[in-house]
């Protein structure tokens, strides 16, 4: 009798047709066993220089939005640590992971919890675990425990906008028969953790150097669309970043008021309203006195035209 594959839980039959895909926007989870689906169909053949790098790429172009970031806030021997990384500096992330002798990576989410919003989906998980397995010096298991906090982008592609991995602690595991092996000089090598906090050294070393390569960004994108050697690419940007300093803001003269037009015709009727007054003998309108002073024009109030197009001083 042949038997059926596992069905994930995100999968439905439709019969006829085999197995499709549920549409992501209703279980975000989805999303991380399609990725560790993809982390896990890397094979040797992808190892390679070149072709290591394009896979990489479209790796995060697949899961990652063009302005995700990455974060990672665990706490090493001499205090706490947290990096934050671009979309640019993404794919080498993963791909240090794998060149300090990790064989395979997959993330296990317990009980997460999603909320929609109008315009992307989170997912936080206090339970995750990184899994790594390291083949050097000795097959490890490597479990690396933390809060995975997600932001998708609410729609079909539904890529990851902000990955942020909170680490706790992390658990190293060898096999039994390992240690039956009364090698005194290879228990000792042992007994000796192999990661910090679940991270390699080729990972730790590249979060460091990510500090200094994150402002470096936009020189790193003028030097591959213009062409241009580093020392121009920085005479370039530093002059870009004076001129928006120096430049004075846009928009900064006062549009001309409609104001003074009205008044300017409104203060000769002003004037025959008042010799009217006079000549009649006193008008229902009172008078100021203006002897001995300016009279400003933007102290006159003026009200909007009635229906028959006559506009009235206050």
């Amino acid at each position: 009798m042949r038997s059926e594959p596992p069905q994930h839980p995100g999968m439905d039959r439709d019969p006829g047709y085999g197995q499709r895909h549920t549409p992501f926007y209703s279980q975000p989870d989805i999303r991380i066993y399609e990725l560790n689906k993809r982390l896990q169909q890397r094979t040797e053949e992808n190892l390679r220089e070149d072709s290591d790098n394009l896979w990489w790429d479209a790796f995060a172009t697949e899961f990652f939005e063009d302005d995700a970031t990455l974060t990672l806030s665990f706490c090493l021997e001499d205090g706490p640590k947290r990096y934050t990384i671009g979309r640019t500096l993404i794919p080498r992330y993963f791909r240090t992971i794998f060149e300090g002798g990790v064989t395979d990576l997959y993330f296990t989410l317990k009980h997460p919890k999603e909320s929609f919003h109008n315009t992307f989906i989170t997912l936080d998980c206090e339970n995750t675990t990184m899994t790594t397995h390291h083949g050097k010096p000795t097959f490890t298991k490597v479990c690396t425990d933390g809060r995975l906090m997600l932001e998708f982008t609410y729609d079909d592609l539904m890529r990851i906008k902000n990955w942020h991995f909170a680490i706790r602690q992390h658990t190293e595991m060898i096999p039994r028969s390992v240690i039956a092996m009364h090698d005194p000089a290879m228990l000792e090598q042992l007994s000796k953790n192999i990661t910090r906090q679940g991270l390699t050294s080729f990972t730790l070393n590249y979060l460091r150097l990510c500090v200094i390569l994150e402002p470096m960004q936009e020189l790193m994108s003028r030097h591959k669309a213009y062409g241009l050697n580093p020392r121009d690419c920085l005479k370039t940007t530093l002059f870009q970043k004076w001129q928006r300093m120096v430049a004075p803001p846009a928009n900064t003269e006062r549009p001309p008021s409609k104001r003074r037009k009205r008044k300017a015709s409104q203060s000769g009727q002003g004037s025959g309203n008042s010799s009217n007054n006079q000549s009649g003998g006193g008008g229902s309108k009172k008078k100021f006195p203006t002897a001995g002073r300016k009279r400003s024009a933007e102290s006159d109030l003026v009200l909007p035209l009635d229906e028959f197009g006559e506009s009235h001083d206050l």
